[in-house]
């Protein structure tokens, strides 16, 4: 039996056709009971059989395998469940022969609180509590309901019957085909599914209501939520319906299933779940109030929706062959998410708001300690550290930067092709590169490899020599080091016009082009700007030399540059300035060229950056904050002045998002216009919940004024937030006021916040919402995750929300004593589930520290944010 301990993938000796599952879940007791019989195929003659199986309890004498059509039945001489590995290995005393067979199993399991496998999750129903039952089994845990051959590759067909209480809704992948009711109980069978993957399969019980409609070819959609809450799903359904007519003419292949089912499940760990045919969802993903949400949180359902149902196709149809090619699955699903929301929503300008994933992915791949988008998987443990930045938003930037080099339509026709030779069936990355290659004959693999087979990125430097145009690529690194590697780099460039765009393959190390080439005349200084990368579709940083520089500054200014581009010469700048390879000062000279700035996401990127310099500023130059404090909100003023506090009538989308973004910032800033006008709404809200001067765009904005003003000694602010906390029932409302509790800046009030993150009257899923705390809560912060650190790992064990923990807390700090007194608690205190992140994050400490001590050497700052703080416009 030891041959089978310790290996990654399971042995391909028996393949499973098809399962037919039965469960009995117990929603008091929180167990349940089951049986699975497998077709199985045996491809070579063994006296073992090996699957996977975890947290279950096998009944021994249950388990048998019959062979063929035959009555011949084996009964294993030996059963071990091997916990470590998570798998079920059955000894035979017999070899069994070649050819088709059935293994039957029956087994109990544990309906878990921790929001994986077969799960409970609890609500409300006529002020009474009540549990539901659920399933989330990506990446690997189905084998914590049933015994199977839980990995991408091993696609069978499911035949699922449920037997529970009459009273409650069961749904699963597949329409029901019978329901029998006997008193208290009934046995619900569905239909038998298409072939696809265990982490695919799902199960939901409960109490729902539902919101209905069809698609023009007759596939019937609807929206669950809790009884009470299913109108808020009728914005979902509408996006839902639409979204699968644009699919399905989109890849040229229908939607495959008779019905398509979406829920709202209160506690769940992720954002959604695309099981084939019953998507799960957190209630923030799903549901939509029209006078309680935010325009962020309408925007959020649809993008949302838009990409669980893209892996309808890419993920459910066609699926990844192994964890290494997650990000198939999830790089393409958000990419194509986008174009999806963009078709239905145009003035969303969403393509622009595509910026942050690139921005996102770009973030977390400047670190040495990243990984590349294919990474080798040799163990379960170690998938969920790759549900990341890097699979999800890398993975979109990259198929941008190939879909814009290679034209629209050509990548349409190559994905259908794709979709069509590998459905129900599964694909690598290098069959997607084919497709694309035989469509477009560019060598695309050999473009491609680099991107994915390596990790990071380049930066482009340009500068200008005599009559040439000099490009020189290296690796990216926050830190400043000297990385290693080299990239094929579709560059492209603007001069002076948008009219005409030059592009090459930049191949080598460095490169150099007549000027006259690319701006049609030889003499630079005629031209107005030069900008690579143009409307950041390529995934890599450029560092211009000065002279290009400051005509790009003067370009802002002017608004010459489109709006991408703004913000990629902003986003660029900072990235390099926090490599120290760039002056603190020459990038808020830049940001002052802002001022004029009228776009959601420039504006969106500039507030962040402008929190994250002052942030660096108050730790590097605490004798200029006031300073820095001035400029910034000197720098924001126009634009809160010209949107107010409230909506006016007719306006778009993205001013609605961006007043509560500005107004925020100004919070934050101490700006003490903004903290008045807030506390006087706020007091309005507390008086009438629907008052028209606290709008939801605005909310989040005046919980953190108000808690700005908040102190241990005068906490009438924190209260009156928990009173709204506690009567509300809309989860967005409930995250706006988790993300903003611990923003207080008294030591002792954002430590009785955090401990509120982990009472009862938080779901464990949202604990991680109010860790966001200000530069006077680090260490408090610090201190509260060591004290709690046992109690974490047992709520959140190997999940990805305890990596969030981790990040939260320590990637603020900004000195080496801090980093290593971090790695001195992690020494003895690590799990394997957050090695990558405590890594990363250190580095994000060492890169803060190094770049504090650079700002601390630069000794024009001083007169500069004097100046810009004075500066009026």
């Amino acid at each position: 039996m030891d041959q089978f301990k310790g290996q990654p993938r399971l042995p391909k000796f028996a393949v499973p056709k098809r399962y037919d599952i039965r469960l009995k879940p117990d929603l008091i007791s929180h167990r349940f009971a089951g049986s699975v019989a497998v077709n199985l195929d045996i491809i070579a003659p063994t006296s073992f059989i090996v699957l996977n199986a975890a947290e279950l309890s096998v009944t021994a004498d249950s388990v048998s395998f019959t062979i063929g059509d035959s009555s011949t039945v084996f009964k294993p001489s030996r059963i071990e469940l091997v916990e470590n590995d998570e798998i079920l290995v059955l000894e035979f005393p017999q070899e069994i022969p070649v050819g088709l067979g059935v293994l039957t199993i029956v087994f109990e399991g544990i309906l878990n609180d921790r929001m994986k496998g077969f799960y409970r999750s609890t609500y409300e129903y006529n002020g009474e509590k009540k549990t539901m039952a659920v399933t989330q089994f990506e990446p690997a845990d189905a084998r914590r309901c049933f015994p199977c051959w839980d990995e991408p590759a091993c696609k069978a067909t499911f035949k699922i019957t449920l037997d529970v209480p009459s009273e409650l809704v069961a749904l699963s992948n597949m329409p029901v085909a019978e329901e029998i009711t006997n008193g208290n109980l009934k046995t619900v069978s569905y239909e038998e599914s298409p072939i696809m993957s265990t982490y695919l399969v799902a199960v939901v019980v409960g109490l729902f209501d539902y919101v209905e409609d069809h698609t023009s070819d007759g596939v019937k959609v609807r929206v669950y939520g809790q009884v009470g809450k299913a109108n808020q799903g009728k914005f979902a359904l509408d996006v839902a319906v639409k979204t699968l007519e644009l699919y399905k003419n989109y890849f040229a292949t229908p939607y495959s299933l008779p019905k398509l089912d979406m829920i709202a499940i209160p506690d769940f760990a992720a954002g959604a779940m695309e099981n084939y045919g019953l998507v799960t969802y957190r209630e923030t993903a799903l549901l939509y109030d029209e006078q309680h949400s935010a325009a962020a949180n309408k925007q959020r359902v649809a993008t949302v929706v838009a990409h669980e149902l893209a892996h309808q196709w890419f993920g459910n149809l066609v699926t990844m062959e192994w964890w290494t090619h997650l990000w198939l699955n999830e790089g393409f699903a958000t990419w194509v998410s986008y174009l999806a929301t963009d078709s239905l929503f145009p003035e969303w300008k969403i393509w622009s708001q595509f910026l942050h994933e690139s921005t996102e992915g770009l973030r977390l791949d400047g670190l040495a300690e990243s990984h590349p988008i294919e990474v080798d998987i040799n163990h379960a443990c170690e998938i969920d550290e790759i549900f990341d930045a890097i699979s999800y938003r890398k993975g979109a930037s990259v198929i941008r930067m190939l879909q814009s080099y290679l034209g629209a339509e050509c990548f349409q026709r190559s994905l259908a092709s794709y979709i069509k030779k590998y459905a129900c069936s599964n694909a690598k990355t290098e069959d997607l590169w084919a497709a694309l290659e035989a469509e477009s004959g560019e060598p695309v693999n050999k473009l491609m490899n680099s991107w994915t087979k390596q990790m990071g990125y380049p930066v482009v430097s340009v500068k200008v020599n005599e009559q040439k145009l000099e490009f020189d690529q290296s690796q990216f690194l926050s830190s400043g080091a000297q990385g290693e590697g080299q990239w094929i780099v579709p560059v492209t460039l603007c001069s002076g016009t948008y009219e005409v765009r030059k592009s090459f393959l930049l191949q080598t190390k460095s490169d150099a082009h007549d000027v006259k080439d690319f701006i049609g005349t030889a003499d630079i200084s005629v031209n107005y700007w030069i900008k690579l990368n143009v409307d950041q579709a390529g995934f890599y940083r450029v560092k211009y030399d000065e002279v290009i520089a400051a005509k790009l500054r003067y370009a802002v200014e002017k608004q010459l540059l489109s709006p991408s581009d703004r913000f990629g010469v902003l986003d660029d700048a900072f990235a390099l300035c926090m490599a120290r390879q760039e002056s603190l000062t020459s990038l808020i000279n830049l940001m002052g060229s802002y001022r004029e700035e009228v776009d959601y996401t420039v504006l969106s990127n500039l507030i962040t950056i402008t929190l994250k310099v002052e942030r660096i500023a108050a730790d590097a130059v605490p004798q200029l904050l006031d300073y820095f404090r001035q400029f910034f909100i000197g720098l924001l003023q126009h634009c809160a002045e010209r949107l107010g506090w409230e909506p006016k009538p007719g306006e778009s989308h993205l001013d609605a998002m961006l007043r509560g973004e500005i107004l925020t910032a100004l919070a934050l800033l101490g700006h003490d216009l903004t903290l008045e006008e807030a506390s006087e709404r706020f007091q309005a809200f507390l008086e009438d919940r629907n008052t028209p001067l606290l709008p939801p765009d605005t909310r989040k904005a005046a919980y953190v004024a108000v808690m700005q003003g908040a102190s241990k000694s005068n906490r009438s602010g924190y209260e009156s937030l928990l009173k709204v906390y506690r009567e509300t029932d809309l989860s967005q409302e409930k995250t706006r006021i988790l993300g903003s509790l611990s923003s207080s800046r008294d030591p002792d009030l954002i430590l009785e916040a955090l401990n509120f993150m982990l009472s009862s009257e938080v779901r464990s899923q949202d604990a991680v919402f109010g860790l966001a705390v200000n530069r006077e809560g680090r260490d408090v912060a610090w201190a509260w995750l060591k004290e709690n650190w046992e109690h974490l790992i047992k709520t959140y064990g190997s999940g990805f929300l305890i990596t969030r923990f981790v990040s939260a807390v320590v990637s603020p700090f900004a000195s080496f004593e801090k980093a290593k007194e971090v790695e001195e608690f992690f020494a003895s205190h690590a799990t394997p589930s957050i090695a990558r992140t405590l890594r990363q994050s250190l580095e994000r400490v060492n890169i803060n520290a190094n770049w504090v001590e650079s700002i601390r050497k630069e000794d024009s700052l001083t007169d500069a944010v004097r100046e810009l703080a004075y500066r009026k416009y």
